[in-house]
């Protein structure tokens, strides 16, 4: 092997080091902790990834850090206390195009100690074209500034029962594969299902909407619970027969 070969040789060996370690390096970032996420909400940094699968659960309320501090349920029920504990968060979250292996929660209720932990947002919510492999709970959630799942799949459970929505909020082109709850949910600035898809039941019962109610193309496989639902002080039924005219 000549000297000219030989330098080739080892140039052509190291190209592939190094495209093999880029390539794993690659790899590597797109994977991403919840409990590294969690951490920078807790430090009120804004939370912003893009085409990234997050592994562990994203619990947002913080409840494996809260509860151990929290008095046993005896002394909070006696005495005729909460068992509500609201975590504020005051950064913007934005997911687009992430995948979540686990559950998401902005809500969670403990059976042991029957403390009920709610997430609420201070600023722009985002998650869209997001694919949800677990739960997806967001009940009691009061969202004060923007929020958009636009463009999200969500493979599992999940709830948005007695969420309130300040400003405007978007599920444009969801999916839904299960029930879908938003009873007694609140959309004070209007809300978009365009195109959305619900494969089992949507459940809109006692839900408030001021502004808006776009339903353009909302297909629903089973069944639709809107008693007692007001779409700017009309019944749902009502609301739709009088748009069509």
């Amino acid at each position: 092997m000549t000297i000219t070969q030989s330098i080739k040789k080892r140039t052509v060996l190291s190209l592939i080091l190094f495209a093999f370690i880029f390539s794993t390096n690659a790899f590597a970032q797109q994977t991403v902790k919840a409990s590294d996420i969690m951490r920078d909400i807790k430090m009120g940094k804004t939370v912003s990834y893009d085409d990234v699968t997050i592994t562990g659960i994203l619990d947002m309320t913080f409840m494996n850090e809260k509860l151990p501090d929290l008095p046993k349920r005896k002394k909070w029920w006696k005495n005729g206390g909460s068992n509500s504990v609201k975590e504020q968060i005051e950064s913007s979250v934005s997911f687009t195009n992430c995948t979540f292996e686990d559950n998401v929660y902005a809500y969670y209720h403990d059976e042991d100690s029957e403390y009920t932990f709610v997430a609420n947002f201070e600023n722009n919510v985002k998650f869209t074209n997001c694919t949800f492999k677990g739960e997806a709970l967001f009940k009691y959630s009061d969202f004060e500034h923007n929020a958009d799942f636009s463009g999200s799949k969500f493979n599992t459970g999940t709830t948005f029962k007695y969420a309130k929505f300040n400003q405007n909020v978007s599920f444009a082109n969801t999916i839904f594969d299960e029930d879908a709850i938003f009873k007694y949910s609140q959309f004070k600035d209007g809300v978009s299902f365009n195109n959305a898809k619900f494969k089992d039941d949507l459940d809109i019962k006692y839900t408030k909407v001021s502004g808006e109610f776009d339903i353009t193309n909302m297909t629903v496989a089973d069944n639709i619970d809107s008693k007692y639902t007001k779409i700017n002080g009309k019944g749902f039924s009502k609301y739709l027969l009088d748009s069509k005219n």
